[in-house]
């Protein structure tokens, strides 16, 4: 399916097609918790947010139950968003540190980020079957993103098992055997079949994926990753990514 990015992301907002999501993620917005008792929250499907032009990616788990879910926004509105937007501040891909809202102004530059679920899940918890009726989102994603797309941070073990299938689908070769994600994990994947006429500016080339501990607060409270560690990744991404120094 040929879309624009603006387009898909509009249709991901009207998905209901997991029913245990629909329910929770419209039973949070109800009953809401207590410090955001004003909200009036999102209670739909998170899309994916940064331009369409981004050389890098970031692929999560699931939006939060009180963050996503409650903001409309990847990362936005959660302890989790703090440090994930924060460190792309401190590497120059993200215009301010902190994400509270859809209209607070923040922008990405020459990244984005997404999820392989687009739905809060009870317990943060996708079912594989919900983890695979999502994953045609993220092939599309991947499909309109490949011709600039260079480097992908994936975010915990769940992120990686998840985006390896839709990159696959989406006409990347996968290494035999599988890669397995560890934080620090780097691997090349090169596109499944070159185009006839040979590569033009448009022409999908192979990405490199980066494997980081995701930004829950169970990894950053104990100090499994330090924002350090996710800074350094980053970086590394940006520069595969050929994303120049940020100068003000």
């Amino acid at each position: 399916m040929d879309l624009p990015l603006a387009e898909l992301d509009a249709r991901v907002t009207e998905c209901a097609a997991c029913p245990r999501l629909v329910a929770w993620r419209e039973e949070v917005g109800r009953v809401k918790r207590a410090a955001f008792a004003d909200w009036t929250y999102w209670s739909r499907p998170v899309p994916g947010f940064g331009p369409p032009d981004a050389s890098l990616l970031v692929i999560g788990l699931a939006p939060a139950a009180h963050g996503g879910n409650r903001t409309g926004r990847m990362f936005t509105g959660d302890r989790s968003g703090e440090v994930l937007y924060g460190a792309l501040y401190e590497v120059g891909l993200a215009s301010g540190p902190v994400a509270v809202s859809l209209d607070d102004g923040l922008t990405l530059r020459g990244v984005r980020v997404t999820s392989p679920v687009h739905c809060a899940p009870p317990e943060n918890k996708p079912t594989p079957g919900e983890r695979d009726t999502c994953r045609p989102w993220l092939v599309r994603e991947l499909d309109i993103l490949a011709p600039k797309l260079r480097s992908v941070v994936v975010l915990g073990a769940f992120g990686w098992q998840a985006a390896l299938p839709a990159f696959a689908e989406a006409g990347w070769k996968l290494p035999r055997p599988r890669p397995k994600f560890a934080h620090g994990a780097r691997v090349t994947l090169e596109r499944a079949a070159p185009p006839p006429a040979g590569p033009g500016p448009d022409t999908p080339g192979p990405v490199t994926l980066y494997g980081c501990f995701h930004v829950s607060q169970r990894n950053t409270f104990t100090g499994r990753l330090t924002p350090d560690m996710l800074k350094d990744v980053l970086r590394r991404a940006a520069g595969e990514a050929d994303i120049p120094p940020y100068a003000p």
